[in-house]
């Protein structure tokens, strides 16, 4: 892995931001391991053997990342906060697919547990979290963001203040509220 200076990442987001399409490509070196530990993480919460790889969503995720010609990246927290959601909707597209093909066939489960940190031991599905958020997110989108970076995204409470603009106490707050929130929805699935 590359030394990597946060403030090297920042520097390549704002010539990528105006307009520098080779900054991005100086830029990934630096942030490959993160993303891949961002996918990879999220992949090892699957029971199943996942039908896609860590470094296949990357580079899916890079892809989409190129047609970002109109971010307003802040730091590199912030890209790699953006780069959690764009993995969260490769992995949602693609479990919906998969339910597509499979007709209505099993959906990849995730450990909830492990990543919201409920005692009960409880089996979810990816689509059913996905909906969980798009519905917390019509009542507070702040709490479905945090619980994107911080499940999708593996971010810290720190780094997930820094991306939002925050106080790292209202991240630990909302933390806790949209877990308490999500565990409700997902219970009554």
């Amino acid at each position: 892995m590359p030394d990597q200076n946060p403030g090297d990442v920042t520097q390549l987001l704002v010539q990528w931001r105006n307009g520098d399409r080779s900054a991005l490509d100086r830029m990934m070196p630096l942030v490959y391991d993160e993303l891949r530990l961002i996918a990879s993480r999220f992949l090892r919460r699957e029971h199943s053997n996942p039908t896609l790889q860590s470094t296949a969503l990357v580079h899916e995720a890079y892809l989409r990342l190129v047609d970002q010609t109109r971010s307003n990246w802040e730091s590199r927290t912030h890209f790699l906060g953006v780069a959690a959601t764009i993995i969260r909707n490769i992995l949602v597209d693609h479990a919906r697919s998969r339910k597509a093909l499979k007709r209505g066939g099993p959906m990849p489960a995730l450990l909830l547990e492990e990543a919201l940190a409920i005692p009960a031991k409880r089996d979810i599905e990816l689509v059913a979290l996905d909906d969980a958020l798009v519905s917390l997110s019509r009542f507070d989108p702040q709490q479905a963001r945090i619980v994107e970076l911080r499940f999708f995204g593996g971010l810290s409470i720190e780094e997930t203040a820094e991306v939002l603009g925050i106080s790292a106490s209202t991240v630990k707050r909302d933390w806790i509220l949209a877990k308490t929130w999500i565990f409700r929805a997902l219970a009554r699935v």
